[in-house]
């Protein structure tokens, strides 16, 4: 039989594919609901923009009175019951925020103008699409909310692990979440963006290009929680005492740098370790490895808001930090793990609208949106108006008001008077006046003129300079990955019209070079034609790249240290001790969960057996040297652990006569590499390459490594 060439194969691959779409077709006409009707609300009013918020003027407040986007959010709030519809896996702890000193020039906040208080925070991450059961490692933006219990009520600052979002109007919320969520015939699939639901949507908004792009990148497979940034996404105002607004975008940044999973770890995570993320998180804070963030704002005079090339209302976009660089105001510890997860990780509710003064809110139409639907939710979801007290949810300082009963009602309120004004309880819960010296909160006083209308600004319209700046910025092994990444989730959509469509529509309006990588390897023909839209744009963002933030020491990092009968239990102290110095773990493992014996006769205690604790729950391997070389060489389990170790571009220290094993396995000498016969000689190395994560240069080496 002759071989097909590769020309031919690729043919028949496009006949299969086409055959495959003529089916899909034939069945979606059984699917189909509503088919070639009009779109109308729940009323049977037909519906002429489904874009766009009613605003006050192109860039103005969206109205309350949009009957539309309410009804349309209401019924997405509570679509789940009782799960969160999105971010419903998370994980939590306490901790405490503290104020850098000089924030008083721009807000009159008390939590970030008195350095001297430590206000109390909650925080928690999640992951967006999935549900509770799902995985913590899937390719996903995380949620980043923090709850501040502060003097003067509580603030909660709602944002993600990427500071763009995927649409600039909320009215778009409940489409993009149908979209990207599991489908709705099969509930297929769990966590996962790889299907064709979501990249249809993605492909025909286009304004959703630059958070694909991230959702693409290697910010989206964090290797744990602590090494995340966190974004505020929405530009805010503060507000100082004397009435000056700014307006400002929210960064959080990790002490302990910014580390990725490469993407077979993910998936082998996914399966081996579903709740890798949560458990790290716990661990840590267990250990004492307290995590630390800086809280940071860009800050953009009133004067400066239409400076710029994009509009700063828009949420799809950046403030690239050579324009505004980030100003730390404060820094915050997570210190405490919950003691139930139900009744404070589940039930904590955030909600954008708990704001406190100093703080307001601009015009963004997906920020406008998120004011009333968090609200919204939480009546479903906690089963009332009086989630607020919940424990988790209370604020610290008092509260009054004439609000009374309904669900889940604590409080017993005494009196006659639950209204305001009255002469019957001498008036009281009475207004406080907005001055600084009382503390009422008083709304921005921003001038809006305009006509009620159903549109954009103009000034959103640019969907992908910024999605190419990103791509720019990236390290090369970054841009690789959102290569891959991009193949792979394509190649799991079945309709190729879609994956056309992203390819010729979208990314080669981003970067030609990256459309042409992504469209070679799923064998889509660019247009003749097919130039990137802002291909002239040749700029970098050096913050935008994962590189930009390496951490200053290697605390907390895990260290896997592979240990047989006959090992040198000398070398195994002197690792462990060097771990506890440098305050990261070092656990030795052993082929099974009892001890083993040292070349003297004597045990060495087990922290786990190789077999039960893969190579991919770790930052580093050392395998120690001892009589049992040949052992070990027979031993498919360690040399496996070896070669996962190698393939997932961490450091490998191979001791004595254990250097070896590196030609044995078909391993490629590198700068993660070590060779020694006493462990100490090349400690200060080898906590180099820890501390810079991975060995990049390694990788396509490591890809013809079967692991």
């Amino acid at each position: 039989m002759n071989k097909k060439t590769v020309s031919q194969m690729g043919g028949q691959d496009h006949l299969d594919r086409q055959n495959t779409n003529k089916k899909l077709e034939q069945l979606d006409a059984h699917r189909r609901d509503a088919t070639e009707q009009a779109l109308t609300t729940n009323q049977g009013v037909k519906i002429a923009d489904n874009q766009n918020s009613l605003k006050a003027g192109t860039r103005g407040s969206t109205l309350l009175e949009d009957f539309i986007l309410r009804e349309k959010i209401t019924h997405f709030d509570h679509e789940r019951i009782p799960e969160r519809i999105v971010h419903a896996r998370g994980v939590a702890a306490h901790g405490f925020f503290e104020a850098y000193p000089g924030n008083e020039k721009w807000t009159k906040a008390g939590f970030l103008t008195d350095s001297s208080i430590q206000t109390p925070i909650f925080v928690r991450f999640s992951t967006v699409q999935g549900p509770r059961g799902s995985a913590d490692t899937v390719r996903d933006i995380r949620g980043f909310a923090i709850k501040f219990y502060t003097e003067e009520g509580n603030f909660d600052l709602v944002g993600n692990n990427a500071p763009v979002f995927f649409i600039q109007d909320g009215i778009k919320f409940p489409d993009f979440v149908h979209a990207v969520k599991p489908e709705p015939d099969t509930e297929i699939p769990t966590g996962a963006s790889a299907h064709d639901t979501f990249w249809d949507f993605v492909s025909l908004v286009p304004e959703s290009a630059h958070a694909v792009m991230w959702a693409m990148s290697d910010r989206a497979i964090p290797r744990n929680l602590r090494s995340i940034q966190g974004f505020g996404v929405h530009t805010f105002r503060l507000i100082n005492a004397k009435g000056e607004a700014v307006f400002v975008k929210f960064h959080w940044t990790p002490k302990q740098g910014l580390a990725q999973l490469v993407w077979d770890e993910a998936q082998k995570l996914a399966g081996k370790d579903p709740d890798f993320h949560r458990r790290d998180l716990y661990e840590a804070i267990e250990n004492g490895f307290y995590p630390e963030w800086e809280l940071g704002v860009q800050i953009v005079p009133e004067q400066d808001e239409m400076k710029y090339d994009f509009d700063l209302l828009d949420p799809t976009k950046i403030i690239p930090e050579e324009l505004v660089p980030v100003t730390p105001i404060g820094k915050f510890v997570l210190n405490r793990n919950v003691d139930n997860f139900f009744a404070e990780t589940e039930q904590v509710a955030f909600c954008p609208g708990h704001i406190v003064p100093g703080i307001d809110f601009t015009n963004d139409p997906l920020l406008q949106a998120r004011l009333f639907s968090y609200t919204d939710t939480q009546l479903s979801r906690l089963g009332g108006p009086n989630f607020h007290q919940i424990p988790i949810n209370k604020a610290v300082c008092p509260f009054h008001n004439n609000q009374r009963d309904a669900l889940h009602q604590h409080h017993v309120h005494k009196g006659q008077a639950a209204y305001q004004p009255n002469s019957i309880d001498g008036n009281w819960p009475v207004e406080t006046p907005p001055a600084a010296s009382q503390g009422g909160f008083e709304s921005y006083q921003e001038r809006i003129d305009g006509r009620k209308i159903r549109e954009r600004s103009p000034s959103f319209s640019d969907h992908f300079s910024q999605a190419r700046l990103y791509y720019q910025s990236l390290a090369a092994h970054e841009q690789k990955h959102v290569v891959d990444a991009y193949v792979f989730e394509l190649g799991k959509v079945e309709r190729l019209h879609i994956r056309e469509r992203e390819v010729q529509e979208v990314l080669a309006n981003i970067d030609i070079d990256l459309a042409r990588q992504v469209a070679e390897q799923l064998g889509i023909a660019l247009k003749a034609d097919a130039k990137a839209q802002s291909q002239a744009i040749d700029k970098t963002s050096a913050k935008l790249s994962m590189q930009a933030f390496v951490p200053e020491d290697i605390k907390a990092r895990k260290i896997a240290v592979l240990v047989h009968d006959g090992a040198n239990a000398a070398q195994v102290k002197a690792i462990q001790d060097w771990a506890k110095s440098e305050q990261a773990v070092a656990e030795v493992l052993t082929p099974t969960p009892a001890p083993v014996k040292d070349s003297k006769g004597k045990d060495i205690a087990s922290d786990g057996m190789q077999k039960g604790e893969p190579s991919i729950a770790y930052d580093a391997v050392v395998i120690v040297d001892g009589d049992n070389l040949d052992a070990v060489k027979k031993d498919g389990v360690a040399k496996h652990y070896l070669l996962e170790t190698y393939k997932h571009l961490k450091p490998i220290v191979f001791l004595g006569d254990k250097a070896e094993l590196i030609d044995l396995l078909g391993l490629e000498d590198d700068a993660g590499l070590f060779k020694a016969d006493d462990f100490k000689k090349i400690a200060d190395d080898f906590k180099e390459s820890i501390r810079k994560h991975r060995i990049w240069a390694r990788e396509p080496a490591a890809e013809v490594i079967p692991a």
